[in-house]
């Protein structure tokens, strides 16, 4: 019966695809061609309580989940709306959680922009309540003319927390066995797989990118306050406190609600001006121009082979040959001078960085510089494939290094023998075929073998660095080991060139192709965005694939036991075979 409604749900889905959703998206289509028109004057409005994604996802269906928002976007935009006479002004609504702190710092740069065109920009929060980074929202708000707050809510930014899960002794009691190799001790991306607290490397590495970012964001907030650091540290670190306790001491500007803060936005303009969404404002730009071209390369999730499909509130995903295209797309054109990649990735698979790096190689070697701009990571692959740039660029407080590898499987054959379901498996050849069996841990043999690529993929992500940033491999290698850094400490380890947004990124791009400083250029976005009919396809596999998998989920979910077994394994974070160079997850996710 659970099969049948199943396939049911699959038929209907295809249905509803193919003879709802494609003339839906017919009309949307035509719809989009033309361009809206923006009023005679606008307030833009930014709401951050959305959550945030570096780049803007290319999703056919986006017109029924919704346009994302994206840093690029609104630092883009932002940038263009500074020398719009039309743009009187700017509403942040703040979330009352974290954000990242590299999205926090772009988009202070670019308010910190958009306020010195003699534009008013207002912030404001309903509460900025104990949350993993918490203070990046505050920066945020901090960096506007005015920072508002609703009365009676409350200001929490008392530092920076995390906390994590580690399943050793849950997994030594349900039979499971996590058989991973690390390279080196500061890889820690599988330590809650293997430890019950934190190692000392791993205690040490994540205290010291935390302690970074929050030095970072207090002495933006401080700029931004006119106070001194320190004092604002014990201000801040003191406790709780309420909207109107806050105001008094000088951590806000004016108590509100929102409906208040929209009417001090609208007033700066004239009887004619709206409060526009930043997205719809974006639609009416004219799109950059120039004699000189430079290509936009966007690369952001984590790093895998092959190319992007699509579905439902679908995640971010770095796919090699997407990326690996759009760089020879670059290459083959000839009016590109200058390629910005923006990385925003903690890593992936070995052979999927590899592949991009070589296409960013073959740029160079076409002489077309090709400069990395790191957005909340690039960490690990994400680095593997920013090493050999003509120049890296990344924000302070970026997640970047994590120059290691990991790699294995967990060995479940103990853990299901428990809920009678035997794993048994045959082979021929090698006893090394069976490797990867979930049924069973390594066999010595295995292990060595396995040990073995390992360490050789950890020696060519070694010599790759040293290479690509002109670095002694022996600085490398006391520098590596999983050790993840914060773009500032990147820079002053020779990992990282210079600090900034994407638009230092884009000033050394000119640079580097001799393009002088005050000349406009056109920037052009690479993958082009693929037809939203090519990628219809797709999806109705990608829903299909989904409804199979949720039928043997249904099976094995009807059993508490097994519930249990599959709820701790579902925590994998990593394939299930071959060698992974994946960094310490953010802190809060941006989605």
């Amino acid at each position: 019966m659970k099969q049948f409604l199943i396939t049911v749900a699959a038929v209907v889905t295809a249905f509803v695809l193919f003879f709802i959703g494609l003339p839906f998206l017919l009309l949307v289509t035509i719809a989009a061609s033309s361009k809206p028109q923006s009023p005679a004057e606008v307030a833009l409005s930014i709401d951050l309580r959305e959550g945030l994604t570096d780049q803007t996802l290319d999703d056919p269906f986006a017109f029924l989940i919704g346009d994302g928002l994206s840093t690029m976007d609104i630092v883009t935009t932002l940038h263009n709306a500074s020398s719009d006479p039309k743009v009187k002004s700017l509403l942040i609504r703040l979330p009352e959680g974290g954000m990242s702190p590299a999205a926090a710092e772009e988009i202070r740069r670019a308010v910190r922009e958009f306020r010195a065109a003699n534009k008013t920009v207002i912030a404001h929060s309903q509460g900025l309540y104990p949350d993993t980074l918490v203070a990046a929202s505050y920066m945020v708000g901090t960096s506007a003319s005015e920072l508002w707050m609703q009365p009676n809510a409350s200001l929490q930014v008392t530092g920076i927390a995390s906390e994590s899960m580690f399943f050793k002794r849950a997994f030594e009691k349900y039979g499971i066995s996590p058989q991973f190799e690390q390279r080196y001790e500061f890889k820690n991306a599988v330590n809650p797989y293997l430890q019950s607290d934190y190692t000392p490397a791993h205690r040490e590495a994540t205290l010291s990118w935390m302690g970074s970012i929050y030095n970072s964001v207090l002495a933006n907030i401080a700029s931004d306050r006119k106070v001194d650091a320190a004092k604002l540290k014990t201000l801040l670190e003191t406790g709780v406190y309420s909207a109107e306790a806050a105001q008094k001491a000088g951590l806000i500007d004016k108590l509100g609600q929102v409906h208040d803060a929209e009417q001090a936005a609208l007033k700066k303009g004239g009887n004619h001006i709206e409060l526009v969404d930043i997205r719809d404002y974006a639609k009416t730009i004219t799109r950059s121009s120039g004699k000189s071209t430079i290509a936009v390369i966007g690369g952001e999730g984590a790093i895998m082979t092959g190319t992007s499909g699509s579905s439902f509130n679908s995640e971010p995903m770095m796919m090699s040959d997407d990326v690996a295209g759009a760089f020879f797309e670059a290459i083959n054109n000839k009016d590109v001078k200058a390629i910005v990649f923006r990385v925003s990735s903690p890593g992936g698979s070995d052979t999927a960085s590899e592949q991009i790096l070589a296409a960013l190689q073959a740029a160079k070697k076409a002489n077309k510089p090709v400069v990395v701009s790191m957005g909340e990571y690039a960490a690990s692959g994400g680095y593997w494939v920013s090493s050999d740039a003509s120049a890296i660029i990344a924000n302070p407080t970026t997640l970047t290094g994590s120059i290691g590898v990991y790699g294995g499987k967990f060995a479940i054959g103990d853990a299901l023998g428990r809920f009678g379901v035997d794993m048994n498996s045959v082979h021929v050849g090698s006893d090394l075929s069976a490797m990867y069996n979930a049924g069973t841990e390594f066999t010595p043999e295995q292990r060595a073998s396995f040990s073995k690529q390992i360490d050789e993929t950890y020696n060519e992500f070694i010599l790759r660095v040293a290479k690509g940033r002109k670095l002694p491999e022996d600085k490398v290698r006391e520098i590596a080991k999983g050790h993840v850094w914060t773009g500032e400490q990147a820079k002053a380890l020779g990992l990282v060139d210079d600090l900034g947004g994407f638009y230092t990124a884009l000033a050394k791009a000119k640079s580097l192709a001799k393009i002088a400083d005050d000349e406009q250029v056109k920037l052009v976005k690479y993958p082009q965005s693929r037809s939203p009919f090519s990628m219809l396809n797709s999806s109705v596999e990608s829903a299909h694939s989904g409804l199979q998998a949720l039928s043997l989920i249904n099976w094995a979910m009807s059993d508490p036991q097994a519930k249990s077994v599959m709820r701790e394994m579902s925590q994998a974070r990593m394939r299930s075979q071959g060698a992974n160079v994946l960094a310490t997850e953010p802190l809060e996710p941006t989605r």
